[in-house]
């Protein structure tokens, strides 16, 4: 049996139920894999035991006030044991293209304060190299031009995302064209230029668990 796109993504959100079992306090995503997580924790029996949430967008935010779960802010919590979130690519090597939904900054600070990160996606996302999405780069709106020329100097054709502004009141540059053969250096270079607030590159602490929905299974790796 074949399954959908959307169906890969609710059997892979399933699969990551069992990473938040007994964590009092979880860290939540962004995206259309996430909420499908979130609506499938909605009629968990230990979703009484999750004391609360820390979220990476304000449209999470909403999602798990709506199911009874508290977000608290990640000042108050500390370190995470668990975060889950989806990504736009994925390497084998488990570094992650992510920013499609424009949520990268807080997904990145919530990620690096987390012990365990746990990606998960259908297996469309799987690459060997990053770079086919656009590289999302969310820039002070006053650094916009000056960002979008650096980045054209390593390759890439950065296009302002429209109509658009980040929950951190920032603009979002979508490069396209760049072959990411190593992301851990382009994550450094591209968060040097002055004015670029996080890239999308999830190179440098990338997932430690991807679950990856595959056919009619959840693969782990």
């Amino acid at each position: 049996m074949t399954l959908t796109q959307d169906e890969l993504k609710k059997q892979v959100a399933q699969a990551a139920l069992g990473y938040l079992k007994n964590v009092p306090i979880i860290g939540m995503g962004t995206g259309s894999t996430v909420t499908h997580l979130i609506n499938l924790l909605a009629d968990c029996d230990f979703k009484r035991d999750i004391e609360g949430a820390v979220s990476s967008s304000i449209k999470t935010t909403e999602h798990l006030k709506s199911i009874g779960i508290p977000v608290l802010e990640l000042n108050q919590t500390g370190s995470l044991e668990v975060y889950v979130d989806g990504a736009d690519e994925v390497t084998p090597h488990k570094k992650m293209l992510k920013g499609g939904g424009g949520a990268l900054t807080r997904e990145k600070i919530i990620g690096g304060a987390s012990k365990t990160f746990v990606c998960i996606v259908d297996s469309s996302k799987c690459v060997d190299v990053l770079g086919k999405y656009p590289l999302p780069v969310e820039v002070l709106p006053l650094a916009r031009s000056f960002v979008a020329r650096e980045l054209v100097k390593l390759g890439g054709q950065p296009v302002l995302r429209e109509n658009f502004i980040s929950d951190n009141g920032c603009e979002i540059l979508d490069v396209h064209n760049l072959n990411i053969l190593d992301p851990v250096a382009m994550e450094q270079t591209i968060n040097n230029i002055p004015g670029v607030l996080t890239v999308g590159l999830f190179a440098m602490r990338g997932a430690d668990i991807v679950l990856v929905g595959k056919g009619s299974e959840v693969i782990t790796y």
